[in-house]
């Protein structure tokens, strides 16, 4: 019976449109508008009661530890600056932690550097075969000389297929950005290296401009010299 009833053509109900009477007011709110915006409505009302149930029956003993570590500032709950959060120790580990990371990761730049290399190399010096030709006079040994170098132009660009010569230029730029990126970690790590004896125990003065022996824009810093026992 249901096959029956879907095959009857039924009447396809619209709904009006804004009369125009009323154009100035934009288009007229068909029923899905409506329950979207009920259902946005509606769910905040419902939010808005369960907060107005939470403060109605809060217990006025309650203790958290967010009471004592906020202020409120013009109404707007703040928390306090978390600026000293970990001891000299952790900040230490965390930063020996970080360091190992940046050098983990500069040798694994490193090797992918050398076998994309090795393996551009490979492709670069492929073996040919070599032949001597033997001239009676200089004209000819010339005319030898230009027809062997066309030969071996022809022979370089014709016998690579055109998607293996894609593959090696996109295997020359990952190259380049690999070397740059090993480069700019490096500089990170360097960074990174200094901040860590910066922080360590022991006195230190930077050197001014005219005590480098060779004057780079970078800090230089001098340790004082410690008894070992």
């Amino acid at each position: 019976m249901s096959s029956f009833k879907n095959a009857i053509p039924r009447r396809a109900h619209k709904e009006r449109a804004q009369p125009q009477a009323r154009k100035k007011f934009g288009l007229l709110e068909k029923h899905k508008d409506y329950v979207v915006r009920a259902t946005a409505f509606h769910k905040k009302e419902q939010a808005l009661q369960k907060l107005k149930e939470k403060a109605a029956f809060r217990n006025p003993d309650e203790f958290y530890f967010k009471m004592v570590k906020t202020k409120t500032v013009d109404g707007v709950h703040k928390l306090e600056s978390q600026a000293n959060k970990y001891t000299p120790e952790e900040l230490m580990l965390m930063k020996t932690q970080d360091i190992g990371y940046i050098l983990q990761k500069v040798q694994s730049e490193k090797k992918k550097i050398e076998k994309l290399t090795a393996m551009l190399h490979s492709l670069d010096n492929q073996p040919s075969n070599k032949r001597v030709y033997y001239a009676e006079d200089r004209e000819e040994a010339e005319e030898l000389a230009s027809k062997v170098s066309e030969r071996s132009n022809l022979a370089t660009s014709g016998n690579l297929p055109s998607s293996i010569r894609r593959k090696t230029a996109t295997s020359y730029r990952e190259l380049e950005a690999r070397k740059s990126r090993v480069r700019d970690l490096e500089k990170v790590y360097m960074d990174m290296a200094m901040q860590k004896e910066l922080q360590k125990s022991g006195r230190k003065r930077k050197l001014r401009e005219e005590e480098l022996v060779n004057p780079t824009t970078k800090p230089v810093y001098k340790w004082r010299q410690e008894r070992k026992r």
